[in-house]
């Protein structure tokens, strides 16, 4: 049976009113702080979506997303320095990051379960390693940790920025959407629940989760370079940092691991947990792998899984009363 895509549960117009909301808050005088609490949201949903479309759909633990952010930033800020203007560095970003990810799934789509997590995992470090020491065009742009600037990013208006992040995650909300609904989406599905079953049936497994690894890397990288023009600055410690993966993992499994509204909900714990602990410094991320590893135990189904379970649980079930009949 085919699926339509374009039947989507509950409809577009919630959706659809929460964007025009949101796209009016820097128009009706929203305090500037929420607007950054905003951004965060934005760029954290987008990059936890596409995580939760590899690990919650494909079953790919990828623990490289790291390299996708960093690549797409570095991406940007070198577009800068050689004259392009921003928005053509944003879609270099997205380009160069997924080129990226069909380089390295050459080796390590030959590993599976654990050892993809562990073979994805040292792939930001390396990354670190290498821009620590790269001379990309020269002069004053030598490596060392220094970072280089965004050309142009203290130009862009805080509400385009905004706007910006809005639209890369509505759209990346929007993708899934399609591609769960899909017939993509349906081949995912039986890759989750068996692989060898669904490659018997005639699935091509390699194929579809390639292009989930490549797409979900290509707006990785979308993101990771939108994130980076607001801050105006990369330097490879925190590109490549493993804390990257840490907000995806936590923002998609307090949501809901294979939930499409899981990652939102995580999301805005994760906005609320990075203000929460950023005077905690270098014990902030212990703390959360303790909060991470602590929601996993106590409901290992998210938030959202939970409450689902719960609704489910309380739902009244009609019972058929019998006819009365005349004595």
């Amino acid at each position: 049976m085919k699926v339509n895509p374009f039947r989507l549960r509950g409809g577009l117009a919630p959706l659809l009113i929460a964007t025009v909301l949101l796209a009016l808050f820097p128009l009706i005088g929203v305090p500037q702080n929420w607007l950054l609490y905003l951004f965060l949201f934005f760029i954290y949903l987008a990059l936890a979506n596409m995580w939760n479309w590899l690990a919650g759909y494909c079953g790919l633990i990828s623990l490289c997303q790291p390299a996708f952010i960093g690549i797409g930033g570095y991406t940007l800020a070198l577009m800068t320095w050689v004259g392009l203007p921003i928005w053509q560095g944003l879609i270099a970003g997205a380009i160069i990051a997924a080129l990226f990810a069909v380089i390295i799934s050459i080796p390590v789509f030959r590993l599976s379960g654990i050892y993809f997590a562990v073979g994805t995992l040292i792939v930001p470090e390396l990354l670190r390693l290498f821009f620590l020491n790269w001379r990309p065009v020269g002069g004053l742009l030598y490596g060392k940790g220094a970072g280089y600037a965004v050309k142009g990013a203290t130009t862009i208006p805080a509400t385009d920025i905004y706007w910006l992040t809005l639209i890369i995650c509505i759209g990346s909300v929007l993708m899934m959407r399609f591609i769960l609904r899909s017939n993509l989406g349906l081949g995912l599905a039986a890759i989750r629940d068996n692989a060898s079953s669904a490659a018997s049936s005639g699935i091509n497994v390699f194929k579809l989760k390639f292009y989930s690894f490549v797409g979900s890397a290509a707006i990785t990288g979308l993101a990771g370079a939108a994130f980076y023009i607001q801050q105006g600055f990369i330097e490879p410690t925190s590109a490549f940092n493993v804390r990257w993966t840490m907000v995806l993992m936590l923002a998609t499994v307090i949501g809901g691991v294979r939930l499409e509204e899981g990652p939102a909900v995580g999301a805005i714990i994760v906005v609320f947990l990075h203000f929460l602990l950023a005077r905690y410094g270098g014990v902030s991320l212990l703390i959360q792998g303790v909060i991470l590893v602590f929601i996993m135990l106590i409901a290992p189904q998210g938030i959202m899984g939970s409450v689902r379970r719960a609704l489910s649980h309380r739902t009244p079930h009609l019972r058929r009363q019998p006819a009365r009949t005349r004595g």
